[in-house]
């Protein structure tokens, strides 16, 4: 069986509102627990303070790192995979791609780069629908590599 590569395809990546969502509702659900907690305590003391200081601080934490995760545009070319975003213009370094998770409008993808740097992002049909097959099915064939290339030609 002959490996084809996937034809080129470039599709911007970032902010998931899936995952801006789960964030949310995992920080109210924290939320209502420290809170019918220290409403059943007998009296508010020092760890019920604490533990709603905590929740705030973990919302705060939750809120900064999804607003700053990365965003850009991953691109294959045929041959590799390569990102680019503000923090990492070139892209030129190329990239290992691979599905966390899929739920067919929606895939956790993991990239990682040479010096064993990961990325994880979110990659959403409503993004580019016209290109969301095409990047399905870049991230699924299976690639050649340059040393199966070269040995071909």
């Amino acid at each position: 069986m002959s490996k084809h590569n996937a034809p080129s395809v470039v599709y911007p990546l970032g902010r998931s509102r899936l995952q801006g969502l789960l964030l949310l509702g995992l920080w109210l659900l924290g939320l209502a627990v420290v809170s019918v907690w220290a409403a059943a305590a007998q009296a508010f003391g020092w760890r019920q303070g604490l533990g709603l200081a905590l929740i705030v601080l973990a919302g705060a934490a939750a809120w900064t790192g999804w607003k700053n995760a990365p965003i850009g545009q991953l691109s294959w070319d045929g041959q590799a995979w390569h990102w680019e975003s503000r923090g990492y213009p070139s892209g030129a370094a190329e990239q290992t791609v691979s599905v966390a998770l899929d739920w067919q409008t929606l895939m956790l993808l993991r990239i990682d780069n040479p010096a064993h740097a990961r990325l994880w992002l979110w990659a959403e049909r409503r993004e580019l629908a016209e290109r969301w097959l095409d990047l399905r099915r870049a991230v699924y064939s299976p690639h050649r590599t340059s040393k199966e290339q070269g040995s071909a030609a």
